[in-house]
């Protein structure tokens, strides 16, 4: 068992005492109880589900089963729900496989990304779901474990792979592209303004063989844009998104299952999805509008109660949209929806 060290992020500059964080071996193994992820509006989507299903006995799927916290509610809500849960996240799995034990065999889960999800269906004998959820974005786990190197918070390799065991890391994905094209992924996926300074920060850094470690990419980006003001933002946010996001492909994924979803449904079927920064919510918003394809449940995306913002931070910032797949007799031949207010 590795030895904790203490760090202190460095270039932060503070009026407050120094914020510390430990530094984990970055070859530590994954426990299934270190696997702990507090579900954001773990009820309110089950009930979404449950209340716009066409059947009393639906099989629903959970695209991102991760802890198993709205699988778990849904097969709470009855004996007659049954839930096939997807992650291409091992340890997510092997977690939600132990909490998840005692519903038997009405819980099967699939070791696949959710845009594998026909073919997964299709292999598993299932034409047709009542129902589909997903919670986009990166669990608490994973940002807090230092082996997946997510978090500037916590040194650990440059990895930010949601499957660890395949694809390309983000210290491989910042030596594959050029200056110019790690620059455009900087600001499309972080909205970074400052993404050529950075992009050429991180290349100098990996040429002077000094981008080793999750800090050492923080510190790189830091040397670029300089330390974070007091009660700013942390410099390195954006351009660790904008690295997890592409290393993951998670906006091509979504836009994946935003077209497969319509194959998988039933008629009438829900559909729910999470989403934590606004290019996931975009895209969710412009495919829901599209009248002859869904019919939106939530004119305005929900988000969770006071008492979960505070108890749960990270949440804060989660916005919860549902539509239904019409049924026959609802499909339109009409334009899409009007342009809404919402935000």
């Amino acid at each position: 068992m590795s030895t904790n060290l203490q760090l202190a992020l460095p270039g932060l500059v503070v009026e407050r005492e120094v914020e510390w964080v430990f530094s984990e071996d970055a070859a530590e193994e994954i426990m299934v109880e270190s696997f702990v992820h507090t579900t954001v509006m773990r009820d309110l989507v089950a009930q979404m589900l449950r209340e716009n299903a066409k059947t009393d006995a639906p099989l629903f799927v959970d695209a991102t089963l991760g802890g198993g916290g709205h699988t778990e509610a849904l097969l709470e809500s009855s004996d007659a729900v049954r839930v096939i849960g997807f992650d291409r996240d091992p340890a997510a799995r092997e977690a939600a496989a132990a909490r998840l034990a005692r519903f038997g065999d009405r819980l099967r889960i699939v070791a696949a990304p959710f845009s594998r999800l026909p073919e997964e269906l299709a292999a598993l004998g299932v034409a047709h779901v009542d129902g589909l959820c997903a919670d986009l974005g990166v669990s608490s786990p994973q940002l807090d474990d230092a082996g997946r190197g997510m978090s500037f918070r916590r040194e650990g390799p440059i990895d930010m792979r949601m499957d660890p065991t395949s694809g390309e890391t983000a210290l491989e994905l910042i030596d594959r592209l050029s200056d110019e094209e790690l620059a455009d992924v900087i600001f499309r996926l972080g909205d970074e303004r400052r993404s050529r300074r950075i992009a050429r920060s991180l290349k100098r850094a990996l040429q002077e063989n000094d981008l080793h470690t999750t800090l050492d990419l923080r510190r790189a980006i830091v040397r670029a844009v300089g330390p974070v003001r007091v009660g700013g933002v942390d410099p390195a946010t954006r351009t660790f998104q904008a690295l997890r996001i592409k290393v993951n492909a998670e906006l091509e994924e979504l836009e994946t299952l935003l077209a497969v979803a319509r194959d998988v449904l039933a008629p009438g079927a829900p559909c729910a999805i999470i989403s934590f920064h606004s290019l996931e919510d975009r895209l969710v918003k412009q495919a829901f509008r599209v009248r002859e394809q869904w019919n939106v449940v939530t004119k305005k995306p929900l988000g969770p109660s006071p008492e979960e913002e505070e108890a749960n931070p990270r949440a804060r910032s989660a916005k919860l949209r549902v539509a239904t797949l019409p049924m026959a007799a609802d499909v339109d031949d009409g334009d899409a929806a009007p342009e809404s207010e919402e935000p």
